[in-house]
């Protein structure tokens, strides 16, 4: 499969952990909460599609497995202890090749609306 192109999600769990609300924290920030949930990837799993953060930026932390980042035409494997940022350029999708399931930590900014 192309680099471009990454099938749906599946195998895929979300786990809302918790959220701060950032308007009353930071000025400017209304609107935004930060927001942090854990990810699991079964084995064979993909968190796709292709996808931005534009406007999300965010922080990931692997804890469990091995998460393959497909982006900008190349593969990195992340395993536990690893992690990676994820800006306005990022572009990119997920998978768990691995045999264990993979979970990670991802804490990002998003919008309320």
């Amino acid at each position: 499969m192309g680099e471009q192109v990454a099938p749906e999600s599946q195998g895929v769990s979300v786990e809302l952990l918790a959220t701060v609300d950032l308007g009353p924290e930071i000025e400017g920030m209304e609107g935004r909460q930060l927001r942090m949930r854990m990810v699991t990837i079964q084995p064979g799993g993909v968190f796709g599609p292709i996808h931005d953060h534009k406007g999300r930026p965010g922080t990931v932390y692997v804890l469990q497995g091995t998460i393959t980042d497909h982006r900008d035409g190349t593969t990195t494997d992340y395993g536990p202890g690893l992690g990676w940022p994820e800006d306005r350029n990022t572009l990119h999708w997920l998978e768990n090749r691995g045999t264990v399931p993979a979970v990670e930590i991802s804490v990002d900014v998003v919008g309320t609306a």
